[in-house]
């Protein structure tokens, strides 16, 4: 465990997407599941709580920090592919846009969807991630999970229950380690192509270079969350720091120094405009953490 760091009164700030976040009470970033399960011993004995944070996309961390661990999966890397039978092996803490390119350059086909999306294997997992009409869940075959108790356990893709932006893992408290993923092997140069296709949609759509945490919304289906704030006319509204991008609504972007504070009072603005005018209360896709 030499290389294992744990830090503490760290700002979180750094973690995560919109660049928004206090201090962790501890933080620490295994690179493989042994440092996972050193970290785990090391909660228990000092019973403290423990968070898991990705790629920090969809995630809001409280100004005023969080307690306990933070363990960031970030550095956890790895991923083997088979082409002959279009298995990947992978952990959790890859991401998403290494994993889809990886599988373009070896001629597999399913993750061109994923080139722009900013968050881990893991992360993508939990919350079922998906564009363009796929997700993760389409070519997942099964995961290997750490619980709380030190416990490996090897889950099935068809039992994590699976819908839009759900998994089961939303309910259970448990670590993804690793994911075995099933692609359809075509040709390469055309899933290349497809891919940066995909990626240079999302340049021009998205604020893709701006400090943002990817969708704040759950669209609800079959209506786009996006359209309807658009059309209150709220591209480009402001709360403090965070404002409605212009150039999708259905991103909030820290255009200055936005507060956790901010960003909330944002969401909840946006809720009530819409809820008064369409009678449909958006759901948020942001996990919140130490509120």
């Amino acid at each position: 465990m030499n290389s294992l760091q744990l830090k503490k009164n760290i700002s979180l700030s750094n973690f995560t997407t919109w660049r928004i976040g206090g201090p962790a009470e501890w933080i620490a970033q295994p690179k493989n599941p042994k440092e996972i399960k050193y970290l785990i011993n090391w909660i228990n004995k000092k019973n403290i709580s423990c968070n898991i944070i990705g790629a920090g996309s969809n995630l809001l961390i409280n100004d005023k920090g969080i307690k306990g661990l933070s363990i960031c999966m970030r550095q956890l890397k790895g991923i083997q592919i088979d082409k002959s039978t279009g298995i990947i092996e992978v952990l959790s803490g890859e991401m998403l846009p290494t994993l889809a390119r990886k599988a373009a350059a070896n001629g597999l086909h399913g993750l061109e969807w994923a080139v722009g999306i900013p968050g881990t294997i893991g992360g993508a997992i939990v919350m079922n991630a998906g564009a363009q009409g796929s997700c993760i869940a389409d070519h997942l075959e099964s995961i290997t999970t750490i619980s709380l108790n030190g416990k490996y356990k090897m889950i099935k893709a068809d039992d994590l229950k699976f819908g839009y932006r759900y998994s089961l893992l939303q309910q259970e408290t448990l670590i993804v380690v690793s994911a075995r993923l099933k692609l359809e092997p075509g040709h390469a140069d055309k899933i290349r192509q497809m891919t940066n296709e995909n990626l240079n949609h999302r340049l021009r759509t998205q604020p893709y270079k701006d400090q943002s945490c990817g969708s704040v919304f759950r669209n609800p289906e079959p209506l786009k969350a996006a359209k309807l704030i658009e059309e209150l006319g709220l591209k480009g509204f402001r709360f403090g720091g965070a404002e409605i991008s212009k150039i999708h609504s259905n991103f909030i972007v820290n255009t200055n120094k936005a507060s956790s504070c901010d960003i909330q009072e944002l969401i909840k603005y946006i809720q009530k405009k819409v809820f008064d005018s369409y009678g449909i209360l958006l759901e948020t896709e942001v996990k919140q953490c130490g509120f």
